[in-house]
């Protein structure tokens, strides 16, 4: 069996160290930065959650929910967590239909590193817009994924629509 690697990952995860040498939870760190903040990569923060933008996406568009306690496992999130979360995915596939079109999603949550949690210690909901054909030679032959848009411009169009669909 062939083995494909996106190095590039783990890279930005161990970039996450505190002063004493420790890692910093590339979450927790963002649940203090505002989608008004031009260079953060947040979409919409809730009263519990967040919504944000993937540095490393596997799609356009690919979107994280993340709730803002430092937690590893489904059955450590609470009612009110669990439900925003919810309504958040509802109010996340309405704007990526709105923004970028896709044809389909994938939805749902890697826990723990042997279910591929790239950071395992922060639960955290993926959402990838799909299109037909999107899986195509690049990725497969070449070891490349390619982006057609910005993520801060993608960010500023998800913004404006999560503000329109939450009026």
């Amino acid at each position: 069996m062939d083995k494909l690697w996106s190095p590039w990952r783990s890279q930005y995860i161990s970039s996450f160290k505190t002063k004493d040498g420790t890692e910093e939870c590339v979450f927790c760190a963002a649940v203090n930065q505002s989608p008004e903040n031009e260079d953060s990569l947040i979409v919409h923060k809730g009263k519990n959650v967040f919504v944000m933008l993937n540095l490393y996406p596997y799609n356009n568009g690919h979107l994280m929910i993340i709730p803002f306690r430092h937690i590893s496992k489904l059955d450590q999130l609470n009612r009110e967590e669990r439900a925003e979360i919810m309504d958040l995915e509802a109010v996340t596939l309405k704007a990526l239909e709105k923004v970028m079109k896709p044809q389909g999603f994938n939805i749902g949550a890697n826990i723990g590193k042997a279910a591929g949690a790239g950071i395992d210690a922060h639960l955290h909901f993926h959402i990838v817009p799909r299109w037909m054909g999107d899986t195509n030679f690049m990725p497969v032959l070449g070891e490349v994924k390619i982006i057609s848009q910005d993520l801060l411009e993608t960010k500023k169009l998800l913004v404006e629509a999560f503000n329109e669909i939450l009026k």
